[in-house]
């Protein structure tokens, strides 16, 4: 990898950071208003809402302009989402424009990777940018986490900048100031990023034809073979994994009597099986072979489905292991196949928008059938049964599907093909 690629990495890296931290301080925040439970739930839906509603306009604002400037641009509307809250603004409407400055950042982030480097690197680069994604979680969770302590929000209250009035005179303030240091040192490396020379043919700006042209992009990446595969892997992957948040945090309740606050170490324990799988996938699978990692997605449902015969957090915590490596290890080649077809097919920028929307339509459709099956007062193993079986039974007929595209035509041949 050249100079240009670790750039992005360490831009990516800390605007993830800050973006992780900032849900616990915002989580604070609400609870120190005395604000209704039922709007904790709402940050995250406000991230996840801006990439679907935005999906058919920030791929064009992304292939607009070098991806670096782009990101740069992100990463202020983020830093401007943080300032909202300094000026009395409620933080679920400042959260929501850090959302819509990530939907802006995504497409640029995952976009110039097709553009830096050969198709034959891109599984590594993916492995690279999920691991530290993954890091950028547990470690912001850590960060978010010890900002809103008493310890923390006491020390913050200790710092001063002698001879200068900053006006950071609450623990709040003082939280948002480090996040904000960390944006703006995120976009510090944006500016370092390379300009790759690619130039796409001028975007066109009418909504209505921005729509439509979206529309086209996602089409064009169902119909193609290899395209369809991918984008359905990686649809899945990701609504599995927000919903999977939520079954481990109420299974772990459950079954192994952990409270909420030690729960949550189990997400980590994910994370970290993730992180492995994605970096060993990274040293292991080249893109060539990269569909050949659709079988270990059936074997993750099946183990999934194994969590209800478990009741000691001795037997979890490897499971956990086990079920967060896998899913790092299948979907890594998934995302990078995705990235080249979509390079390939029309432009760095379109398909990550259109990757990003039907992965997010996919979170909230998987987050809404388990509420539904909340509502319903479902045992917990019953649904962690469907969700295992369902996953499994997905990931077979995705495989079943890519047999008979193979039958039709050598799909495989088109990997590495240059773009049109």
């Amino acid at each position: 990898m050249n100079r240009g690629f670790y750039t992005i990495m360490a831009a990516q890296f800390f605007s993830s950071l800050a973006d992780n931290a900032l849900i616990f301080v915002a989580i604070g925040l609400l609870t120190a208003m005395k604000a209704p439970a039922s709007l904790t739930p709402l940050l995250k839906l406000s991230f996840v809402l801006f990439y679907v509603l935005l999906a058919a306009f920030v791929g064009a604002f992304a292939d607009s302009m070098p991806k670096g400037r782009v990101m740069f641009i992100a990463n202020l509307i983020k830093v401007f989402g943080c300032c909202l809250i300094f000026f009395g603004v409620h933080p679920l409407i400042a959260c929501a424009v850090v959302g819509f400055g990530a939907a802006v950042y995504s497409p640029a982030k995952y976009g110039i990777l097709t553009e830096l480097l050969p198709p034959e690197k891109l599984v590594a680069a993916n492995g690279w940018i999920e691991g530290l994604t993954v890091m950028s979680i547990i470690l912001g969770t850590v960060m978010g986490g010890a900002l809103v302590s008493q310890h923390g929000s006491a020390w913050l209250m200790t710092l001063d900048v002698p001879y200068i009035d900053t006006g950071i005179n609450t623990p709040t303030k003082g939280q948002l100031a480090v996040l904000i240091g960390v944006y703006a040192l995120a976009a510090g490396f944006n500016l370092r990023i390379p300009d790759t020379d690619a130039r796409y043919e001028h975007q066109e700006r009418n909504p209505a034809k921005l729509i439509a042209d979206f529309a086209d992009c996602s089409a064009t990446l169902w119909k193609d073979k290899l395209g369809q595969i991918s984008l359905a892997v990686t649809t899945l992957f990701w609504g599995a994994g927000a919903t999977l948040q939520f079954i481990v945090l109420k299974w772990a309740e459950r079954s192994l009597h952990m409270p909420l606050d030690k729960a949550t170490s189990l997400i980590g324990v994910v994370a970290i099986g993730v992180a492995v799988g994605a970096a060993l996938a990274a040293k292991m699978i080249p893109l060539k072979k990269s569909l050949t990692v659709i079988p270990l997605g059936i074997v993750m449902g099946l183990v999934v489905t194994a969590m209800t015969l478990v009741h000691s957090l001795t037997i979890a915590v490897p499971m956990l292991l086990l079920i967060g490596l896998l899913s790092g290890f299948f979907v890594v080649p998934m995302n990078a196949l995705l990235q080249h077809r979509g390079h390939v097919l029309m432009s760095a920028g379109h398909s990550i928008a259109v990757q990003n929307f039907n992965e997010n339509l996919s979170i909230l459709t998987m987050l809404a059938v388990y509420a539904i099956m909340i509502t319903l007062n479902l045992d917990l193993n019953v649904i962690i049964v469907l969700f295992g079986l369902s996953l499994a039974g997905i990931m077979w007929l995705i495989g079943r599907r890519h047999a008979t595209n193979q039958r039709e035509h050598d799909s495989l041949a088109l990997i590495g093909e240059h773009k049109h």
